[in-house]
């Protein structure tokens, strides 16, 4: 039998159990570029309208690294830099979590010891899981270039960017096959894949707004970068597309390789072992949730203070190029002036962070249905410890970590601005309180994904989809600003913007108690319904 049999079969196993997941992962990408080519025709119809955006574009450090440069100071060229970051989490993301949920998941909830026992190769499900994602990417592919082309924008741009988009959707693809076979549980695998996204889009983030100054260079050590680097709609450079594929190449043969040669459920990075006997402190479920949850919330965290380091810089990086250009302080100064840009800097890069500390909100709150799949729940639940104290242990574990994700951030870019500018008691304390008053819509997507686990556990992926709906909601809305209605169906978007407009409590208490509301509903489903 080869090692790859029953490829084919596993092929249309992957398309039968996503066929919700993956049409809507397929359609974001497409349908975010049609929303920002038609706002940017309306908003910017005149060459000298769209020069000027791209101007004010290249002139701001902070925005540069967050978005990255402008191009060409065309529809097309602010097009695919508005798109590209959005594109890059979606598409990138959707493939980290489709590969490893077929490769690492099923391998250690044991569903690929039965399929091996059939007819299926050893590298049959890599090998499905890479074909699915990479049509995906494929179609992704098309539908961009075909929308772009439908708007009248050059065919050769066009064709760039989307294929910018499947290229990213590979690298990452194979990046995640790669930690499918290092780690031992997907949990792990999944936290490898999200840690090496964050290295890569630092060092994009910190060579496109220091390219001035000769670091440039960094941006080419990023898979992130290269899609910038392809130029779209501005000289395509198409050899860029040669570095994508040799990344693609190598990271697939080494998945590939190590596949190959560990054992079934095994991964290279072997978990340490820990003592014969829990110590008195270990004997509740909320240091079990503690216990479960703390390597993943310390990486978490640390990503997030590297982040806040790297805005804090960029701020005083921004107010320091308007105080030496005379002629772009005046552009903001109906804003405020460079103190006002700061905080909008601030307020833009909170937006992005609410967005993935709500990522990590419904990874924490699944845990708990992964417990459950996996059977150790059964355990647990078999002594003295009732569903409800079990649920509420892990519940806390994923609130008070989005606290301490957020603080971390917040502390470390206030301070880091704070010190540079020598007011940090004034600027820590204001950006900490900014940063915190996100916890109530990332609760609310906790509450979701709870309520979908207790009452209908099959459907807890939904909450996956909520997230991206709220932040395609708050796109189309800033894009296109669509009436305030439509906007207040994210959460996100009901959040004051402490920086630039002040605290407004009422949203914040209305937000808690809808998470209060969800997560009660969900608490009650599982203590209603039958385990597993």
């Amino acid at each position: 039998m080869s090692e790859f049999s029953g490829t084919g079969a596993l092929i249309r196993l992957i398309l039968r159990r996503d066929r919700l997941l993956l049409p809507i992962w397929i359609a974001l990408p497409p349908l975010f570029v049609v929303v920002v080519v038609a706002a940017f025709v309306s908003l910017y119809p005149t060459a000298a309208s769209q020069q000027m955006l791209a101007a004010q574009i290249v002139n701001s450090p902070g925005l540069v690294a967050l978005l990255g440069p402008v191009s060409a100071p065309t529809i097309g060229g602010l097009t695919a830099w508005r798109s590209s970051i959005f594109a890059t989490v979606i598409v990138a993301g959707a493939n980290v979590l489709t590969v490893i949920r077929h490769t690492r998941a099923d391998e250690e909830t044991g569903r690929y010891e039965l399929l091996g026992s059939g007819v299926v190769g050893r590298r049959a499900p890599l090998s499905a899981s890479l074909v699915v994602t990479l049509g995906a990417d494929l179609v992704i592919a098309a539908l961009v270039t075909g929308a772009l082309v439908a708007f009248g924008l050059p065919v050769a741009g066009s064709v760039a960017l989307g294929l910018s988009f499947a290229a990213i959707g590979w690298t990452f693809a194979a990046l995640a096959g790669v930690a499918a076979q290092l780690a031992e549980s997907a949990g792990v695998a999944t936290g490898i894949a999200g840690a090496i996204f964050v290295l890569f889009y630092l060092l994009r983030a910190v060579g496109d707004a220091n390219e001035q100054s000769g670091q440039s260079w960094l941006s080419w050590m990023s898979p992130i970068g290269w899609m910038r680097l392809v130029q779209p709609f501005a000289g395509e450079r198409w050899g860029v597309f040669a570095l994508f594929l040799g990344a693609i190449i190598a990271l697939i043969v080494v998945a590939y390789t190590i596949s190959s040669r560990r054992d079934v459920g095994a991964g290279i990075l072997r978990p340490r072992l820990g003592p014969a006997r829990a110590t008195p402190w270990l004997r509740s479920p909320l240091a079990l949730a503690w216990r479960l949850h703390r390597r993943t919330l310390l990486v978490w965290a640390a990503m997030f203070a590297v982040y806040g380091v790297m805005i804090g810089y960029l701020a005083k990086t921004s107010a320091d190029l308007l105080a030496t250009n005379p002629q772009l302080a005046n552009l903001f100064a109906h804003f405020g002036g460079a103190s006002a840009y700061t905080d909008s800097l601030f307020t833009l890069s909170l937006t992005f962070l609410g967005w993935i500390a709500a990522a990590y909100a419904i990874t924490a709150t699944l845990r708990l249905q992964s417990e459950e799949v996996e059977g150790r729940v059964d355990h647990v639940l078999a002594a003295s410890v009732s569903r409800l104290r079990w649920a509420t242990s892990d519940l806390a574990i994923a609130a008070i970590g989005s606290v301490v994700v957020l603080t971390a951030f917040g502390l470390l870019a206030g301070l880091t601005y704070g010190l540079s500018t020598g007011n940090v008691g004034y600027e820590l304390p204001r950006m900490l309180v900014a940063t915190l008053a996100y916890l109530p819509a990332i609760w609310v997507v906790a509450g979701i994904a709870m309520a979908l686990y207790g009452l209908v556990p099959r459907l807890s992926f939904v909450s996956w989809g909520a997230l991206g709906a709220f932040i395609l909601v708050e796109l189309i809305g800033e894009t296109l600003q669509v009436s305030q209605s439509i906007l207040n169906l994210s959460p996100f978007n009901q959040v004051p913007k402490v920086l630039v407009s002040g605290v407004s409590l009422m949203p914040l208490v209305s937000l808690t108690l809808l998470a209060f509301v969800l997560i009660i509903a969900g608490l009650v489903g599982f203590q209603r319904r039958s385990i597993g």
